[in-house]
Formats: structure tokens, C-alpha cells, sequence
């Protein structure tokens, strides 16, 4: 949940408004409630990892037009390889600069 909430202040410093969730198996129905313009994932959760989350949501027809960013310490190249198959439209390597989430979430403003 530090991850989470540290996330959170560095895009609300950046001037995004963030929700965060610790809980993996609520994540469409936080989708569905707050209908975000962007969604930050990471790798390692609980249950469902961020590939199969973003697999899922990429093959929504109610999600699929949502940028996903998968946001992880996993940093090979087959790694991001792996995410591009999967959907996602980004990627960012923990631990981050502040300003590179940032950059990396501005691509989708």
C-alpha cells in the first residue's frame, strides 16, 4: 500500500487527480465507478498479476480504449515484451524518478 499511496502523491503533486486500490479483484468495479482516463498497474499483486489484469481489461470491449501503464520492478526486456503482448501502453521500471511516471503518464493527457 506505500507503493500505492507514494504513486498517488507524485501524480497529485503532477496535478492528476489518482485512486489508488491495494485490492486487485476490485479493480473493475473502481473502473466502472470512477471511469479514469488512465490506469497504473503493477506486475506482482496478489490473486491476478498486472499481465493478466491488463490482458483482461484489453480485451473488454468496456475497458479496452483505457491507456494502461504497468508500473513494476521486473525490468528485462522479456518483461516488456511481455506487457506490450498483454495490451499495455507503457511501462515504468521501479524504483522511478518522479518525473519519469510523470513523463509517462503526460503521453496519454
Amino acid at each position: 500500500m506505500a507503493m500505492v499511496r507514494m504513486i498517488q502523491s507524485v501524480l497529485e503533486k503532477g496535478g492528476y487527480r489518482a485512486i489508488g486500490i491495494s485490492d486487485p479483484s476490485r479493480i473493475e468495479q473502481t473502473i466502472d465507478s470512477e471511469r479514469p482516463n488512465l490506469i497504473l498497474l503493477d506486475v506482482v499483486m496478489p490473486d491476478r498479476n498486472g499481465f493478466q489484469i491488463c490482458r483482461a481489461l484489453k480485451a473488454s470491449e468496456a475497458y479496452m480504449s483505457i491507456p494502461v501503464i504497468l508500473v513494476t520492478s521486473k525490468s528485462t526486456s522479456s518483461d516488456r515484451y511481455w506487457a506490450e503482448q498483454q495490451g499495455a501502453n507503457g511501462y515504468v521500471v521501479k524504483p522511478f524518478a518522479d518525473e519519469d511516471l510523470l513523463r509517462e503518464v503526460r503521453r496519454f493527457d
